[in-house]
């Protein structure tokens, strides 16, 4: 493990090297930067071979029909992706107010909820590019995300500072006062968004994820049926030309009969459908079924 200094001498690193991206990102044109960012990425699909075994992994596990090759096409794909994202998510502050670089479908009628006075509890996952999801639906209603604790704190008040620009509150997930405001958020119409594909330490249920058993996080899920709030399944994608796609699918009523272990398995049957249309629009490297037996309550 690393100690103290290590850590610190990371961190500087990092902030440093987002700066740099970030001054440049800014300056150049949203394609000549995603177009640098597929460059950087399909160098990290050569440096990050930890990440690059683990993605072959678990695109075994979840599409045991395709062959290597194909694996390894989606594999960098993916990382040519992840490059682009970091850029456009650096040029996010320049989004002009009519969102021209992103087409927009389902989100009228989850509007009307808002406008009527509800909370809308939004699930997705870490398909496409989630930030630009969060910070274009910012640009509509209230947003509050809920964010996992990182070991570098400089990541996070670097991303925090972008979603603000675009009025998102986000919230520590590892603060103390994390439910007290995530409940105030409930209180206020607007969305409060959750990325629930990833196998993390909170109370968590075993639902089906391609096949397999995956441990998932129910809070969002708990508390969208304990206030009566809205659920809907909200997904991002890159399209050919550089423009992103937002879709919401059917908004879902929950009362307090509803199982959030249901709830949880439904939303995540969506994430498998959308990684299914763009798989290489997906976080593959992610240790997605890992079992956590402290925060495991039980299975669908």
């Amino acid at each position: 493990m690393a100690g103290p200094k290590l850590r610190a001498f990371r961190e500087r690193a990092l902030l440093r090297a987002l700066s740099a991206v970030s001054f440049i990102g800014r300056r150049i044109p949203l394609r000549a930067g995603q177009n640098l960012g597929c460059l950087i990425g399909s160098l990290g699909w050569f440096v990050a071979r930890r990440d690059r075994r683990k993605a072959m992994e678990n695109m075994t596990i979840a599409f045991p029909e395709w062959s290597i090759a194909q694996r390894r096409r989606v594999g960098r794909a993916m990382f040519r992706h992840l490059g682009a994202s970091l850029f456009e998510i650096v040029w996010l502050p320049n989004l002009d107010p009519q969102n021209q670089n992103t087409t927009f479908e389902g989100v009228d009628r989850v509007l009307d909820f808002i406008r009527s006075g509800r909370s809308v509890v939004v699930f997705t996952g870490h398909c496409g590019n989630w930030e630009w999801l969060a910070y274009s639906v910012g640009k509509l209603a209230p947003v509050t995300v809920l964010q996992r604790e990182r070991s570098e704190a400089g990541l996070n008040e670097f991303i925090t500072r972008i979603r603000a620009r675009a009025g998102i509150d986000t919230i520590d997930r590892g603060s103390t006062a994390a439910g007290r405001e995530l409940i105030r958020a409930m209180r206020k119409p607007g969305f409060v968004a959750f990325l629930i594909d990833q196998s993390i330490r909170a109370e968590s249920a075993k639902v089906p994820f391609f096949g397999r058993p995956a441990l998932t996080p129910i809070g969002p899920a708990t508390l969208a049926i304990r206030t009566g709030a809205i659920a809907v399944a909200a997904f991002i994608e890159r399209r050919d030309d550089g423009t992103h796609l937002i879709r919401f699918h059917e908004p879902i009523e929950t009362n307090r009969d509803d199982d959030p272990i249901e709830l949880t398995a439904r939303m995540t049957r969506a994430i498998e459908e959308q990684i299914r249309h763009v798989p290489e629009q997906w976080v593959w490297m992610h240790d997605r079924w890992r079992d956590r037996p402290k925060w495991d309550i039980g299975s669908v």
